[in-house]
């Protein structure tokens, strides 16, 4: 394993640390859209952005990838026998 460190230049323990912030990102977009399905409550962005378009489609993407995430979630646990509807 030293070995192919030295071969990489270090590349390997930098990719994983890219990948664990990136799924980092990815919960905590997932945990606001939870948040805005189970209480209405949304994420002002033009609060952190002012009136920059660029930043609010691009915060607007990243919350949308955690609506994704959350779709897939509710529908993989819905088909499984694990979980059961209460509602």
């Amino acid at each position: 394993m030293v070995f192919l460190n030295l071969l990489t230049f270090g590349l390997w323990g930098k990719l994983g640390r890219i990948v664990h912030y990136g799924v980092d990102a990815i919960l905590i977009s997932t945990v606001l859209a939870g948040m805005r399905r189970s209480t209405g409550l949304t994420f002002q962005s033009k609060q952190i952005t002012g009136e920059s378009p660029d930043a609010n489609k691009w915060i607007e993407k990243y919350l949308g990838v955690g609506e994704w995430v959350m779709d897939q979630s509710v529908a993989i646990a819905g088909s499984s026998p694990w979980f059961k509807r209460t509602r």
